[in-house]
C-alpha cells in the first residue's frame, strides 16, 4: 500500500487505465477473430466488411495508445495480405 497521496493516486489512476485498455484490446481482439473466421469461411464480403471493421478499431487503439501504431500497421498489413489473396482466390 502507498504511503504517499501522489503514489496511491497514480495507483488509481493506473487501475482505471487499465481496466479500460483491457476493453478496448478485447474488442480489438473481437473483431480481428471474426476478420480470421471469415477468412477461413471464404466469404470475401464479409471478410472485407470485418476488415473495414478491425481497421477502424484498431487505428482507433493506436490513437489512444493502446497499441503501438508500428503493430497496428503490422496487423492491418497480414490482414490486407489475408484479405488479397481471399478475393484473388
Amino acid at each position: 500500500m502507498a504511503n504517499i497521496a501522489s503514489a496511491a493516486k497514480r495507483h488509481r489512476q493506473s487501475v482505471k487505465r487499465r481496466v479500460h485498455n483491457r476493453g478496448i484490446r478485447g474488442t480489438v481482439r473481437t473483431a480481428i477473430k471474426r476478420f480470421d473466421a471469415a477468412v477461413a469461411e471464404g466469404d470475401a464480403a464479409k471478410a472485407q466488411e470485418s476488415f473495414v471493421q478491425a481497421q477502424k478499431l484498431m487505428d482507433t487503439a493506436a490513437g489512444k495508445n493502446v497499441y503501438h501504431a508500428n503493430s497496428v500497421a503490422r496487423k492491418k498489413s497480414r490482414m490486407a495480405k489475408k484479405l488479397k489473396g481471399l478475393q484473388s482466390a
